[in-house]
């Protein structure tokens, strides 16, 4: 009796464990720019991948160095894909906030930074007179 009840405690803190790794997270955050990229992938299990162009710093010779941002966004997020089909159709920024997980497992997506939330930001208003 005694030996079943350590296995059974065993398995319930390794399958404990093994989920936390598979659906926990340990870093969250926001990014901002525009949505490129958003496709669905997979033979077995899609998934839904995208790319942010998050902008770029000016190098010596004048030249744009464009920075990209790979992201995943869960199949159930139907609200987030929404909002992202819309900004890659009207080229709006987004603000994107992520959690990152650590360890990315074939049925949830490509990278380890999944997206929670889409907000569409609107254009900047200038004065009159500011180009």
């Amino acid at each position: 009796m005694r030996k079943w009840t350590f296995l059974i405690v065993f398995f319930l803190i390794v399958f404990g464990i093994l989920y936390y790794i598979s659906s926990g997270y340990y870093s969250e955050g926001k990014r901002g720019g525009f949505v490129v990229k958003l496709s669905s992938r997979g033979y077995l299990f899609k998934t839904h991948e995208g790319v942010l162009n998050v902008g770029g710093l000016y190098e010596g010779g004048g030249t744009l160095n464009a920075t990209q941002w790979d992201f995943s966004v869960s199949a159930k997020n139907q609200k987030a894909i929404e909002k992202l089909e819309e900004a890659i159709k009207s080229g709006r920024r987004v603000s994107l906030t992520y959690q990152e997980k650590f360890v990315v497992l074939p049925w949830n997506g490509d990278t380890k930074y999944f997206i929670t939330e889409v907000e569409l930001l609107e254009p900047p208003v200038y004065p009159q007179g500011t180009p």
